[in-house]
């Protein structure tokens, strides 16, 4: 099957301040977070704005397709890829918080214009201008620390995608250092997954709840205060277990620390 070419990309909705001449981001700004936390698209916003960035949120941008991938639908793939792709050209850098969608975005919509040679070249030339938000910061535009303060004792999550399609791991360790007040904690089998796995949670529940009860338990014999992790997803089921568990622990997206913007409940906490 052949997918028609995305035409030229809509001028974004949205437009932020950053320094002029800096490099003009293009925010992908996840379901989850539109849905479920926007305080980490506009804490990722203030972080590439703070590095001299320019951001923009494209109105077209829509999923980035992973769950109708992992669940063989190739047709709707490629038609969520085209049309994803044609919101982001244009921009220097495309941008996500979330792990799980920059790997998608990045490492698997080549491969979906295999038999498309002209969007193939497209998807490659798209992809190569993707990354995860604090791989960007720090392995892009060389950000070596933050101004922002979190009192409390936290713990990381690896999240599985980050990690093990995009490298993930020393980077955020890198800046959480740098969080006054912060005391980063690290737990056991901090990269072994939370049971999440986007529809694996749906079609092994099972499976998943005692993975992410193995998981809650590593976090609570850590001591600390506070989890975080990169991807909304995960945090969000490993937030849920805690809750269910009566753990005080909450969990907050990295970005919401490195930026400072921690006035909102925690995940799950509910509106104060």
């Amino acid at each position: 099957m052949t997918s028609s070419a995305p035409q030229d990309p809509p001028h974004a909705d949205v437009q932020n301040g950053g320094a002029p001449g800096g490099p003009r981001v293009g925010l992908f700004v996840t379901c989850l977070v539109d849905l479920f936390r926007p305080s980490v698209g506009f804490a990722s916003v203030k972080l590439m704005e703070d590095a001299g960035c320019t951001v923009e949120v494209p109105a077209a941008q829509t999923c980035c397709g992973q769950p109708a991938f992992n669940s063989g639908d190739r047709d709707d793939t490629r038609a969520i890829a085209a049309s994803v792709i044609r919101a982001f050209e244009g921009f220097d850098y495309v941008v996500a918080p979330s792990g799980s969608c920059a790997g998608m975005l990045k490492k698997h919509y080549v491969e979906l214009f295999e038999d498309d040679p002209a969007m193939k070249a497209r998807a490659e030339a798209f992809s190569v201008r993707v990354f995860e938000l604090v791989s960007f910061l720090t392995d892009v535009l060389g950000v070596s620390a933050v101004e922002a303060r979190f009192d409390g004792t936290a713990t990381y999550h690896d999240s599985c995608s980050g990690l093990r399609e995009l490298g993930i791991q020393s980077q955020p360790r890198k800046l959480l250092a740098t969080v006054d007040g912060l005391e980063l904690t690290e737990m056991r089998d901090s990269d072994v997954c939370c049971g999440f796995g986007g529809t694996f949670c749906v079609k092994y529940p099972d499976i998943s709840n005692k993975i992410v009860g193995e998981k809650t338990r590593t976090i609570a014999d850590t001591g600390a205060d506070l989890l975080l992790a990169g991807d909304l997803g995960c945090l969000m089921n490993m937030a849920g277990k805690l809750k269910r568990e009566g753990a005080t622990i909450e969990a907050r997206h990295v970005a919401e620390v490195l930026a400072g913007i921690t006035n909102q409940p925690a995940i799950g906490g509910g509106r104060r």
